[in-house]
């Protein structure tokens, strides 16, 4: 038995790598579902060996706005998705992982336009393939906690879950989306913030409870804070904490109340660093687990 499936997105080039260092987990990258060059025939290739190499497979659709103006945009945005996920099913993946965007209307008419894109997702994934919705780090954006909530009860599927950008929470429940001061964010990322904020993350999660993180840094472009990825010790927030609440959280929390679900850390740093900093982060956790195993 394991505690959670861990790893980091590969290219078909890179699955090998990824195998051999033990990764558990792959995620095919958005990349891929952009490229032209990127036919069924990959997408079958990742899928035979990523089946064989990984006990879960993810993917991580095309970067669209979910919420665009005028119907053929609509029409063409829901069509691309809808092509990923089924590529995605080539490659065998268990969850198809997708972020939103940029909020145009402002409250109800951006979820009810949200929920018909996901209700068009869930009909063409196959019955045992999750949709998982990212959640955001600025207001600006779709992916809220309480955003997702009402788009999964707007779609009535229990297919649809959510996906948990740990940085991008830290962002914006701690309202450094809006004041930039990370240093003072860095404070409030205690052990206890992300212990409330894996129990929010369970309360919308069926089949899988699915995390995501990378350390981030900040710019401005123009009045928007916009978030950079960088290499773990280099960036907020701090991995100790949030080391300690993931151990707990899932030996005492999941585990050990056995719930019927499936846990899995994907790193979604940058790629240069990216294999050493995935293993960094599976060891930090896996240090702190045994103190309550």
């Amino acid at each position: 038995m394991i505690l959670f499936d861990w790893g980091t997105y590969n290219a078909l080039t890179t699955l090998t790598r990824a195998a051999v260092l033990g990764m558990r987990l792959t995620e095919v990258p958005p990349a891929d579902f952009s490229r032209r060059s990127r036919g069924e025939e990959y997408f079958r290739s990742y899928g035979e060996f990523s089946r064989k190499a990984f006990t879960t497979v993810t993917a991580h659709g095309p970067y669209y706005n979910v919420v665009v103006a005028g119907k053929e945009v609509r029409e063409r945005i829901i069509r691309a998705f809808v092509n990923a996920v089924k590529m995605a099913a080539l490659a065998g993946a268990d969850v198809f992982n997708l972020h939103l965007g940029w909020k145009l209307y402002g409250g109800d008419r951006d979820i009810e336009l949200a929920s018909e894109v996901i209700k068009k997702l869930v009909e063409a994934a196959p019955e045992n393939m999750y949709i998982s919705l990212e959640t955001t780090y600025t207001r600006r954006q779709l992916g809220s906690f309480e955003e997702i909530r009402s788009i999964i009860e707007a779609v009535g599927s229990d297919k649809v879950i959510v996906s948990v950008q740990l940085e991008n929470v830290f962002m914006y429940e701690t309202g450094l989306d809006e004041h930039g001061n990370f240093e003072l964010a860095n404070k409030q990322a205690t052990v206890d913030f992300w212990k409330k904020i894996l129990s929010e993350a369970l309360k919308l999660s069926k089949g899988y409870l699915s995390l995501r993180f990378s350390q981030v840094t900040g710019f401005y472009f123009g009045r928007r804070l916009l978030k950079k990825r960088v290499p773990l010790g280099r960036g907020y927030p701090d991995l100790s904490p949030l080391a300690k609440a993931l151990a707990e959280f899932m030996v005492k929390e999941v585990r050990e109340k056995e719930l019927p679900i499936k846990m899995h850390l994907i790193y979604t740093g940058p790629a240069e660093t990216k294999y050493r900093d995935t293993i960094h982060l599976y060891a930090t956790i896996m240090k702190e687990a045994t103190e309550h195993l």
